[in-house]
């Protein structure tokens, strides 16, 4: 039976393309959804900020008037200019495994790039770095982070019948947290701060926070820059990821680095694991769903996910991350922290994945971006 491609305009539509991976993996005990909302909200032009410099088409695929699959074409302007490419994205690839679907939806926005004049596409990669990226091939049996994505085993096979290629990979690790500081850490640390004239700050206030997590976002963006895939951050997109998180994470793992002058050139959020409350809650926030999340986020999970670790580019061997890393691992220890998962990094960063060293770990999951010209 043929498949039917619909471009998806409709509020309803959009509704159940989001949905369609939460049908797709109901029976998978890895696969953690997304909030609902949150993923609305990003393909709503007038509540993304990113629609100033990124355009989009979506796309599901029907087989007997059922949704059987869904993509998301891209186009980042800011992304093409900065690195000088001339690329279509692809994002939110999901299928059933069945090649005449992942075929259908691939040429939808293959032929969307072309009738653009675009020579390449690559993905599953987002509107910015804080949006989610790369498909995972490895690490299948292990319950998903909440900012990445989920997929088949089967995907991959899909993905060289496309003719895709790797362009890169990102590495996850799990950090047992230690029963103590390594006094190493905690010399270190004190070292560098006495030789910078630095000094750690911590938040109790969340006004306070609120007030520096701009100027601690124009840090993130700078130390991230150099990174695959990057785009400057808008001041618009910053404010939304500030009213994004802010409300939400836990101060108890949050800390920045101020210099003499009271300049923030280190900062660190982990955030406490969603992934049970999502899972458990479908990724809706009603009727119990912000009670679980609220109640994930607070002092007595075992598991946190590290959002961000970023340094002032000149300072980035400074030991700056001993600093933060001393701070947070006491904090950690205190409340009973077991594990913090890293999410993605880049397999080429290898300043940011020698701060692992000291600690007992495992690499256990793997994501890729394709690429192929069009």
């Amino acid at each position: 039976m043929s498949i039917t491609i619909k471009e998806v305009l409709t509020k309803s539509e959009l509704s159940r393309w989001v949905e369609f991976p939460n049908t797709l993996y109901k029976d998978n005990e890895y696969y953690v959804p997304f909030l609902k909302s949150d993923e609305i909200a990003t393909f709503t032009e007038k509540k993304n900020p990113a629609y100033e410099f990124c355009d989009t088409k979506l796309f599901a695929a029907y087989r007997d008037g059922k949704m059987v699959g869904r993509i998301a074409g891209l186009v980042n302007h800011a992304y093409n200019k900065k690195w000088e490419k001339n690329a279509i994205r692809f994002t939110r690839f999901d299928f059933i495994d069945d090649p005449e679907v992942s075929s259908a939806l691939f040429d939808a926005v293959v032929k969307w790039g072309r009738e653009r004049g675009h020579t390449e596409i690559m993905g599953p990669i987002g509107f910015t770095d804080m949006d989610h990226e790369g498909m995972l091939v490895e690490g299948y049996d292990e319950l998903n982070m909440s900012i990445t994505f989920y997929n088949h085993p089967y995907y991959l096979e899909h993905m060289e019948r496309l003719g895709l290629r790797k362009d890169i990979d990102w590495i996850e690790y799990q950090i047992f947290v230690p029963e103590s500081i390594d006094p190493r850490i905690e010399h270190l640390s004190e070292r560098v701060m006495n030789h910078h004239g630095l000094k750690v700050v911590t938040y109790t206030d969340r006004k306070k926070l609120y007030e520096e997590a701009f100027e601690a976002f124009t840090i993130i963006d700078v130390a991230f820059s150099r990174l695959y895939g990057t785009v400057p951050l808008t001041p618009a997109v910053i404010k939304r990821a500030v009213d994004d998180y802010i409300p939400l994470v836990n101060l108890d793992y949050i800390c920045s680095v101020k210099d003499k002058d009271g300049k923030i050139v280190g900062f660190a959020v982990m955030v406490p694991s969603i992934a049970k409350a999502l899972k458990k809650s479908g990724g809706k926030m009603l009727p119990f769903g912000v009670f679980r999340l609220l109640k994930a986020l607070g002092s007595d999970n075992d598991t946190l996910e590290m959002f961000f670790v970023a340094v002032k580019p000149e300072l980035q061997s400074q030991g700056i991350p001993a600093i933060m890393m001393n701070e947070l691992l006491k904090v950690c220890i205190r409340n009973g922290v077991k594990i913090c998962e890293t999410g993605p990094q880049l397999e080429t960063n290898g300043a940011v994945q020698s701060m692992w060293k000291p600690f007992d770990k495992r690499q256990h999951r793997r994501r890729r971006c394709f690429i192929k010209e069009i």
